[in-house]
C-alpha cells in the first residue's frame, strides 16, 4: 500500500474513533491535511471551532496567519502536512486534558511514521510538551531539538508559539514571523 492510500486508511480509522469523551461533544474528528510526502509536519494542539465545523486543521484566524507565515518562506499548505495532538475539539476551546492527549497519541504516532517528515514543527506548548517535556515554549521557541522517542524513533523538532498567540498578543506576531524565517536553514542543516 502506498503512503497516500495508507494515510487515507488511517484518516478513515480516526474518523470513526470513539475512544474519549471529546468525540461526544465535537462535530467531527479532524485527522490532518496536506502533503503526505512533506518534509515538514506542523503539529498543533487541538481543533478550534472552525476546524470542528470543516474537519480541516488550521482554517480559522490562526490558520490564516499560518498561511501567511508559510508564504513568507515560499511554502504553501500543499507543501507541508498539518495535524494536531488531539483530533477532536475540546468544549469551549479549553486546553486538551492529559488523558485526552494520551488517547490521541497513537493516531499521531502513526501519522508521523507514515509521513516521515524530516522536521516536525510544534505549534504551542501542548504540542511541544508532548515531544520535549519540561521545556517552556518561551525558552524553546525558534530552536531545533533532536529526540529519540518510542514508536517514532529519532526526530528533529522545531518549536514555535501557536499562531493563535499572535491574535491575542500583537508583539507575538513579530516573534513568530522571525522564528519562521529560521525554518529553511534548520531544514538544510538536518538534510546536510
Amino acid at each position: 500500500m502506498d503512503k497516500i492510500a495508507a494515510l487515507q486508511k488511517l484518516n478513515e480509522q480516526m474518523l470513526s474513533c470513539q475512544k474519549c469523551q471529546l468525540r461526544q461533544s465535537c462535530q467531527r474528528v479532524v485527522p490532518g491535511a496536506g502533503n503526505p510526502q512533506a518534509n515538514i509536519m506542523f503539529i498543533g494542539e487541538a481543533p478550534g471551532k472552525k476546524e470542528d465545523e470543516l474537519g480541516v486543521p488550521f482554517v480559522g484566524a490562526a490558520g490564516k496567519f499560518l498561511d501567511e507565515m508559510l508564504a513568507s518562506i515560499n511554502l504553501k499548505r500543499e507543501d507541508v502536512y498539518i495535524a494536531n495532538v488531539c483530533k477532536c475539539r475540546p468544549p469551549q476551546n479549553r486546553d486538551p486534558l492529559p488523558e485526552e492527549i494520551e488517547t490521541c497519541w497513537p493516531w499521531l504516532e502513526k501519522q508521523i511514521n507514515l509521513i516521515n517528515p524530516k522536521l516536525i514543527i510544534t505549534l504551542g506548548r501542548h504540542s511541544l510538551g508532548r515531544f520535549v517535556p519540561h521545556l517552556k515554549i518561551s525558552e524553546a521557541h525558534g530552536q531545533v531539538f533532536r529526540r529519540t522517542m518510542p514508536n517514532i524513533g529519532q526526530r528533529y523538532f522545531f518549536a514555535l508559539y501557536h499562531p493563535a498567540a499572535a491574535l491575542y498578543n500583537g508583539s507575538m506576531r513579530q516573534t513568530l514571523l522571525a522564528d519562521f524565517q529560521k525554518i529553511p536553514q534548520a531544514l538544510k542543516k538536518i538534510e546536510a
